[in-house]
């Protein structure tokens, strides 16, 4: 296979201040593409700003939900590959205000694909960011690519109806739209710390107890945020290959953990005694989701490089160099 070129590539990233964006934004600069991160929100704290990403990248003020962003976006800066990782990620926010999750999750992404589809001459790939979440509950496990979609929380379904919208555009008008689904995404730069990774890092540093949503007993796939990146450079990269075109990809270790295996493994790392509170007051939570990942594997081909433990020790140090002052370690 021919290798692909990032060298001059223009190239747009939704969501890049959060945990992936930024350090996809990052790895594509290092690549020598030409970065667009479209942004609606500044968060200082953000990876993206403190680790020196943001001076790289070309930065556009925007929110997806509003058509004329997307088609300016992609058309002033003359995109050729589009990243879009740009959601509403919280499952608890999504619950509370199920409407901006739909308006961020759905129509910003129908509002994105059509804009791609109208310049579908400039726009060569669409790399579409999933999640586990897209399958809803299901007593087979793990699940595979050819399950159906059955989200029924409101965070749930708006990832499925993404996914089918990106099927739409894929089957319908022949545009080379691929869906990545992963599932926990761990790594430094996490601020939302209502997740179990960042928010027990947090407490750790604090000397606090942990605080638990769940039972502590649900099992999930945990793949760290490098191994996201890879892999959605992989799909942006063979995008263009039948069996690759308007597929969606389970990305995953093919380890699962629970919650409770997490908290300790993190304090393995940092070398301290972990108690956790266990809350077991999470509501619309899907009990057990774990990921099968042989089609990556067979098909792209790719395979997770990190183990949990090896990437938890990165991700403990960054969060230790960067809340050290204290400041950051304040709830948004």
């Amino acid at each position: 296979m021919q290798q692909y070129q990032w060298a001059e590539r223009q190239v747009l990233v939704t969501g890049a201040t959060g945990i992936v964006g930024s350090w996809l934004c990052e790895e594509l600069v290092r690549r020598g593409a030409f970065v667009v991160a479209m942004v609606r929100d500044d968060d200082p704290q953000s990876r993206f700003y403190t680790d020196g990403i943001a001076p790289r990248c070309t930065i556009m003020r925007g929110d997806l939900v509003h058509f004329e962003h997307c088609m300016r976006a992609l058309n002033d800066y003359e995109i050729e590959v589009v990243f879009h990782l740009g959601a509403q990620t919280i499952v608890g926010a999504a619950l509370r205000d199920p409407l901006d999750c739909f308006e961020s999750n759905i129509r910003g992404t129908y509002n994105l694909l059509e804009s791609a589809r109208r310049l579908n001459g400039l726009v060569q790939s669409v790399v579409v960011a999933s999640s586990d979440k897209a399958y809803g509950d299901s007593d087979i496990l793990p699940y595979t690519e050819d399950m159906p979609l059955r989200g029924r929380h409101p965070y749930d379904v708006s990832k499925s109806c993404t996914d089918l919208l990106s099927d739409t555009y894929a089957h319908t008008y022949g545009m080379n739209v691929t869906v990545a689904r992963c599932g926990n995404i761990y790594g430094a730069g996490d601020l939302n710390w209502s997740r179990i990774v960042p928010g027990t890092i947090r407490s750790l540093l604090l000397g606090q107890r942990p605080v638990l949503r769940s039972g502590g007993g649900n099992i999930r796939d945990y793949i760290y945020v490098r191994d996201v990146v890879s892999a959605y450079i992989a799909l942006a990269e063979q995008s263009h290959r039948p069996e690759v075109k308007g597929q969606a990809f389970n990305f995953s270790p093919e380890t699962q953990f629970t919650v409770l295996d997490i908290v300790a493994a993190i304090a393995r790392v940092m070398q301290v005694q972990a108690d956790p509170v266990i809350l077991n007051n999470a509501k619309a939570e899907i009990l057990n989701q774990t990921l099968d990942a042989a089609k990556a594997r067979q098909v792209l081909p790719w395979t997770a490089a990190w183990r949990l433990e090896d990437g938890l020790r990165e991700t403990v140090e960054w969060y230790r160099a960067h809340l050290s002052t204290g400041a950051a370690l304040v709830s948004h």
